[in-house]
């Protein structure tokens, strides 16, 4: 007898990582699974790779994916006992995934009709309780289906029906296999899944206790996580030398730090107050003599945010890049590294008059106060940036705006309020007053700045933190919740960011460059 080729009658089963050539199968895999449920779509999925990767788990067999779950971590008692599928996933997005939370939650689990019976299902939870316990977790929560209740729900109640599958009466695939798994059934919950028809729209609130659990100081309830601001309300006025500049400057973030702030904002462009040193006409020409000043500028920033221990926006300056001139606003944080933001919308008149090139890069910043987000002033009225900084974790939007007259305020002011209100975001502004007379298109100022949160009962009454009178040298200094606006964004009076119907529209960047920076 001949030796026997062993290869033939293997079966490679593998429990990994979802990745994201992995994403038209899974989508495929489900409308088998789940013919008469809404299926889902790739922006879902791309989602769960991009919050929780880890989290997402799938079975190849023979090179074929039979299985997969996905899951999020959560706070679970930050959420309501009834709670529905779509609160505890954000639509199925998962944008409410908590790197600090306690529980894995787990939202889908679905295997190949084929392929039942090989245990891929157990495999799946399997990985699940071997990620709690790697990541220390609490338990595993799961909202689970109870497909054959249809059958039984003129006879009896959901909680009737659930004791019974408990007690072996009554068989259920999914209830059944999640019992013999270890999970214990919490409560019964009501509309669930509004689509799971067989379910009558039920599912049993399941818990896997993780008995390895060990809880640690590194995990804390925090009450509150202040953040201390002054925004700049920066006085325009004739000055002979770049010195005397550098010491208004150094004056005003001596104040932020005698308040005990942890980031100064300054207005957009204030550094045009050094045109006043050269007497030159022609706005396009004067602007290239700013950019002269650049190293001298990022150098005295970089050096007050160090000796002043105070992340500094430095409003934004003129910067000559391969013959063409930007407006870039800087962030010195206070550990002495720099990053740049491009203003992405260049109005009008700096076209006109000083020949400004827009960027093309929208970013968001890692600081010790955690993810900000900056806006140059025209760029606050554009909604789509300030949606893309909030998505990518951004709780604070500086803003930097220089305005001549009432009516440009005004557009600032009202579009960093919206902001604020549409995304659950704290926004500050800041702005020049005074005069350069002798100066060409910088020679009238109009401001009020100020700090602006969410409209709801958490935060101050008009949504105002504090502003300034408008037209006077001077700062506005208040502070914000990072706390409170992340437990506002979860169960606020309105949920702006989870209320979203990305089933009807979503944002589309096309040619803009996005880029998370993070502070190593």
């Amino acid at each position: 007898m001949s030796k026997l080729d062993l290869s033939q009658f293997e079966k490679k089963v593998i429990v990994r990582n979802i990745r994201h050539e992995d994403i038209k199968p899974i989508m495929n895999l489900q409308s088998i699974c789940f013919p008469d449920m809404e299926p889902w779509e790739e922006a879902h999925l791309e989602s769960h790779l991009q919050h929780f990767p880890e989290g997402q788990f799938c079975v190849e067999a023979d090179g074929e994916i039979v299985g997969s779950c996905s899951s999020l971590l959560v706070n679970f008692d930050e959420y309501d006992d009834q709670h529905t599928w779509d609160d505890i996933t954000d639509e199925g997005y998962i944008t409410n995934h908590d790197p600090e939370g306690y529980n894995l939650y787990g939202i889908e689990v679905m295997v190949h009709p084929e392929y039942r019976g090989l245990k891929i299902g157990r495999r799946l939870y399997e990985a699940r309780k071997e990620l709690a316990q790697q990541m220390n977790l609490k338990s595993i929560i799961i909202g689970g289906r109870i497909p054959n209740y249809h059958q039984y729900e003129d006879q009896m109640s959901p909680r009737s029906y659930v004791k019974e599958v408990m007690n072996k009466n009554i068989y259920d695939p999914v209830l059944t296999f999640q019992i013999m798994n270890g999970f214990t059934v919490m409560r019964v919950n009501p509309n669930y899944l509004p689509d799971d028809q067989a379910s009558s729209k039920y599912a049993t609130l399941m818990e896997w206790n993780n008995v390895d659990y060990r809880p640690t100081t590194k995990r804390y309830f925090k009450t509150s996580y202040p953040v201390r601001i002054t925004a700049v309300q920066y006085m325009m006025k004739n000055i002979n030398t770049f010195d005397e500049f550098a010491r208004q400057v150094e004056y005003y973030v001596d104040v932020a730090s005698d308040f005990g702030s942890d980031f100064a904002l300054f207005p957009e462009i204030f550094t045009t107050q050094l045109m006043s040193l050269f007497n030159e006409k022609i706005p396009s020409k004067a602007v290239r003599k700013v950019t002269e000043y650049t190293e001298d500028y990022i150098e005295l920033f970089t050096h007050l945010a160090v000796k002043y221990n105070v992340n500094i926006i430095g409003g934004s300056h003129f910067v000559e890049e391969q013959d063409q001139i930007y407006n870039i606003a800087y962030l010195f944080r206070r550990d002495g590294t720099i990053e740049k933001q491009y203003k992405i919308h260049v109005t009008p008149n700096e076209k006109k008059w000083w020949g400004i090139q827009a960027g093309d890069t929208v970013k968001v910043f890692d600081t010790d106060c955690g993810k900000i987000a900056i806006q140059v002033c025209y760029d606050v009225q554009f909604p789509e940036l300030s949606r893309y900084a909030v998505d990518q974790g951004a709780n604070i939007i500086f803003c930097p705006f220089c305005t001549d007259d009432r009516q440009g305020y005004l557009r600032v002011r009202y579009c960093a309020q919206a902001r604020a209100v549409e995304n659950q975001v704290y926004t500050v502004i800041a702005g020049t007053v005074g005069n350069l007379t002798q100066v060409e298109n910088m020679d009238v100022q109009y401001a009020q700045s100020g700090i602006f949160t969410p409209s709801d009962f958490e935060f101050a009454r008009d949504g105002i933190v504090g502003e300034s009178q408008p037209n006077t040298e001077t700062v506005v200094v208040g502070d914000v919740d990072l706390e409170v606006l992340r437990r506002q964004r979860k169960s606020g009076t309105v949920r702006q960011l989870r209320d979203r119907r990305k089933d009807l529209f979503e944002t589309n960047y096309k040619n803009l460059t996005t880029e998370v920076v993070e502070n190593e």
